[in-house]
């Protein structure tokens, strides 16, 4: 079958790395199912696998790709839940310690297709595009998570969103509006804050621009060049969720001080789970919302996709079709 896999890794030039054209047709072992892959989206997990974080040497050649919608065995529309549990884990799929993504231990979605634990295909409602849809299970679940679950925000709080931009990024602006949150963004680039408007956000500032109030809670995905403005930012009790670190997790300040005195919450996130999948579908099907896709192409274009996101030149998602 068609795949774009990676072959070998570098952390200087990833995309040495990368291989389009044939792989074996997957098996699925008992309990498990095949998706036809329709449309599969472009994640920051994928150019670090391409560098080889969180993926081993023995596992190569690995077919790249998280996220995917497409058809089961049934020829129903799914979406596909991208982590995968131990077989013995019985509690929540983040909490397992030997928890992985598909990409990691078990082939991934850039391919005709793929094949997940049945537990992993929830349903993709007809309102939702094929593309749609495939940007929802990392990025997006991501966003959820990190607004509903684990920072616990409702409607009237206010919420700053670093890093305006990335996948993750947009997806929390456009679903803390759609829950009627007040959304405040940054973004270093002018082009990028206009965007962040016109998605959702009520206000938008530069990156470390002092905001006129303080917030309910902050969405960090960027890390060391955002962290002290992010706790500057924050109401007494307010909270801080982290889901990653784009600039680095290296700190020049961790300011315990202000977090202990104003008894700051700073919490992670990771990913989400099958069932907050499944809410995030039901969400966007109520409210109309859809995923910021900043290009489409054939699959057999992937390395255009992979070279965009290398650079940074992206607002939204990339996506891949077959």
């Amino acid at each position: 079958m068609f795949a774009v896999y990676a072959e070998s890794f570098s952390t200087e030039s990833p995309l040495d790395g990368l291989t389009i054209g044939e792989r074996p047709d997957p098996v699925a072992p008992e309990g498990w199912a095949t998706v036809t892959v329709k449309a599969a989206s472009l994640n920051h997990h994928d150019l670090w696998s391409l560098q080889g974080v969180g993926l081993k040497q023995e596992a190569l050649p690995m077919i790249l790709g998280c996220d995917a919608a497409g058809h089961d065995e049934d020829g129903n529309e799914v979406v596909v839940h991208s982590v995968i549990s131990s077989p013995d884990w019985t509690g929540e799929e983040t909490f397992d310690p030997k928890r992985s993504l598909l990409s990691e231990r078990h082939q991934g979605t850039f391919a005709d297709k793929v094949v997940v634990p049945r537990r992993n295909i929830v349903p993709k409602p007809a309102s939702l595009s094929f593309e749609e849809a495939a940007c929802l299970p990392t990025a997006w679940l991501t966003a959820y998570r990190m607004l509903f679950t684990q920072g616990g925000l409702k409607a009237g709080d206010t919420v700053l969103v670093q890093g305006a931009g990335g996948g993750v990024a947009t997806a929390l602006i456009a679903l803390g509006r759609a829950a009627g949150l007040k959304v405040l963004a940054t973004s270093r680039d002018e082009g990028k804050r206009a965007k962040a408007l016109e998605l959702g956000a009520h206000e938008v500032y530069e990156s470390g621009e002092r905001l006129p109030a303080k917030v309910d809670a902050v969405m960090e995905t960027v890390g060391r060049a955002t962290w002290q403005h992010s706790i500057r930012s924050l109401k007494p009790g307010g909270k801080l969720v982290i889901s990653g670190t784009t600039s680095g997790p290296k700190l020049d300040d961790a300011m315990l001080t202000h977090i202990f005195f104003l008894q700051l919450s700073v919490i992670g996130s990771t990913m989400g789970t099958r069932d907050e999948l499944a809410s995030l579908v039901t969400m966007l099907d109520a409210t109309g919302v859809r995923p910021l896709i900043d290009r489409t192409l054939p699959m057999e274009q992937a390395r255009d996709g992979f070279a965009a996101l290398n650079s940074g030149d992206v607002f939204g998602k990339v996506v891949f079709t077959r």
